[in-house]
């Protein structure tokens, strides 16, 4: 499954792409807002894309059609993995970038993509995104793609948001 916009191609992880995940994955500031462990070498990096985002059908990289790097990922939080009690008809949807990439409006671009794709594979009634309450440019991301503010929660120690779109 591909997916594509303007700027951007949404398409599964691969191997080859562990080095462009390190270079992003290991900056401790995407992890610590992303809520996520720092990559520490190339090998975890591999790892993480061999076993756990090949196996989710609805996990993509996000690469940059521009030079072709995998330069975030957008997609479904697995199931046992989510930050917030969803719903049977509503899945929590997650997503980074590399710094470098910040501040361009790339992840609002891949999330309306995504959620349109979602709404149209999965027929689910709503989605739901979670976020570090100090992660104000991923709050904007939900928010300018038309998800609603719907409560504060702590997870894991850690005050956080979520926010709802019904579809």
């Amino acid at each position: 499954m591909i997916l594509e916009t303007d700027r951007l191609i949404l398409r599964q992880w691969r191997e080859c792409d562990a080095e462009a995940l390190y270079k992003y994955a290991s900056d401790k500031k995407v992890s610590e807002l992303a809520l996520w462990p720092c990559h520490t070498s190339l090998e975890m990096s591999r790892e993480v894309i061999r076993n756990i985002f090949i196996s989710n059908p609805f996990l993509f990289a996000i690469v940059l059609k521009e030079t072709e790097e995998a330069i975030g990922c957008i997609g479904l939080v697995p199931q046992d993995d989510k930050h917030y009690l969803t719903t049977t008809s509503e899945r929590e949807v997650g997503y980074w970038l590399g710094r470098p990439h910040w501040g361009k409006g790339l992840t609002t671009e891949a999330l309306k993509k995504l959620s349109e794709h979602l709404c149209d594979t999965l027929q689910l009634k709503s989605l739901l995104i979670t976020t570090d309450a100090r992660n104000l440019s991923s709050q904007r991301v939900a928010e300018k793609c038309g998800f609603k503010f719907i409560e504060n929660y702590i997870y894991n120690g850690v005050c956080s948001k979520a926010y709802k779109i019904y579809l």
